[in-house]
């Protein structure tokens, strides 16, 4: 078990605190960093945190040994830097950083220190999504040629902060809720991405926005993708990879379809997990030496590089922008 603090307790960071509380012989919140803590209500008292005013009061606390971050997108690469020189562990909401010269600088800074870094890409632990991963990687599609993936839901209105509706910390609409999670589930199974277009059409603006992105990508393995994700529109999970010998399917969580030629579609439904729960755990055990954190640091650079194209490509009316 390692004791781990909190930094930010919005709704996110409260969702991360009570997918461990009481629940995971691996990790525990002891401490919270809030920069408001009146706001809190009950909740620190609930789960028995000790309330901290800054970062630098967490680093300080020879007990934690790592530092969760669910702070706004642009304070990323700094917070992580500085747990890492305090030799703390640290894992980072998405999306790691907002540029790619930004995750560069807080890998190496982890690297360097000796420290895991993790990341809240929770959906690769989705149980469809690792079941979809292992037929890729099996080579039971064959030679993989296109995927598609859609993650969209409605609850940028719920979530709403100022911060978050900055096109400084929340570029390209929903990339950074909702589009980072498949960008990193298809950079997972394709590799990095080599150039990508977007299209960023606004029907309405915060604090209840209506967009869509839509965007073609070319990985460089030579593999073809579609990713898309729309605000607001009931949650909806999709990720199909199409190879020469069949297609896998993951819908939502728990859900696959697998296709073959001249076979009826096989559709299984796997066990449901708790994802959250099941990242900061695996993270926790790589922090206790236990097993490597299953996301590789150059896997999140990859992401945040493609995440950086999009954003760019999604601004400049859909310019194509090579990586």
């Amino acid at each position: 078990m390692i004791d781990a603090a909190i930094v930010g307790l919005g709704r996110w960071g409260q969702t991360l605190v009570e997918s461990v509380h009481g629940k995971s012989e691996h990790l525990r919140f002891t401490a919270a960093v809030s920069r408001d803590p009146s706001r809190l209500g009950g909740f620190a008292a609930r789960h028995r945190l000790h309330v901290l005013g800054s970062l630098d009061e967490a680093l300080a606390l020879p007990r934690i040994a790592a530092i969760v971050l669910a702070t706004p997108h642009s304070r990323h690469a700094d917070e992580i830097v500085a747990a890492a020189a305090a030799k703390k562990a640290v894992f980072c909401e998405k999306p790691l950083a907002l540029t790619r010269a930004e995750a560069l600088r807080a890998t190496a800074a982890c690297r360097e220190a000796g420290v895991v870094l993790g990341t809240g890409t929770d959906k690769r632990f989705f149980p469809a999504m690792a079941a979809l991963a292992r037929i890729v990687a099996g080579g039971e599609l064959g030679h993989i040629l296109h995927i598609e993936a859609n993650f969209s839901n409605e609850v940028a209105a719920e979530m709403f902060a100022p911060w978050r509706d900055s096109p400084d910390e929340s570029p390209a609409g929903g990339m950074t809720g909702t589009g980072i999670h498949v960008l990193d589930a298809m950079v997972r199974m394709a590799g990095p991405v080599r150039r990508v277009q977007a299209q960023l059409l606004a029907h309405k603006g915060a604090p209840d926005p209506l967009d869509t992105i839509s965007v073609l990508l070319e990985f460089r393995s030579g593999i073809s993708g579609i990713l898309a994700a729309v605000r607001s529109t009931p949650a909806f999970w999709r990720v199909h990879v199409f190879g020469r010998n069949g297609s896998a399917e993951a819908l939502g969580r728990t859900e696959l379809v697998l296709r073959k030629t001249g076979d009826e579609p096989q559709h299984v439904r796997l066990a449901p997990v708790d994802s959250v729960r099941a990242n900061l755990e695996a993270f926790a055990d790589a922090v206790a030496g236990v097993a490597p954190y299953p996301i590789s640091p150059e896997e999140m650079v990859d992401v945040v590089a493609a995440f950086e194209a999009i954003a760019k490509a999604a601004a400049s009316d859909g310019r194509v922008q090579d990586l």
